[in-house]
C-alpha cells in the first residue's frame, strides 16, 4: 500500500467540479484508492461518499492506493491534487 497526505488549497475545498474529476481519475486505475480526512474514509471512485467527507480549506486529506498499480495510482492522484485542490 501506497500513500500521501496533501492540505488542500482550494478556498472552496472539495466541491463538486473536483470530486467529479478525482472519481474520473480513480476510474483508470485498478487499484482500491481511499481518501481519509477528519477520521472520515471514502472510495475515490465514489462521488457523494467524496462529498459527504466536507472536505474545506486547510483540511489534510491522506491518500491510499493498494493493487497492482498503486505506483502509477499514488503518482497521478499527487499530481491531480497539486493541480486542481
Amino acid at each position: 500500500m501506497k500513500s500521501f497526505s496533501y492540505v488542500i488549497k482550494d478556498e472552496i475545498g472539495i466541491h463538486a467540479r473536483p470530486a467529479g474529476l478525482l472519481v474520473k481519475e480513480a476510474k483508470n486505475f485498478e487499484s482500491t484508492i481511499t481518501l481519509e480526512c477528519k477520521g472520515k474514509k471514502a472510495a475515490a471512485g465514489r462521488l457523494m461518499a467524496i462529498m459527504g467527507m466536507g472536505v474545506k480549506t486547510g483540511d489534510e486529506v491522506t491518500v491510499s492506493a493498494e493493487g497492482a498499480d498503486e505506483d502509477a495510482a499514488i503518482a497521478a492522484f499527487q499530481k491531480f491534487f497539486e493541480e486542481n485542490l
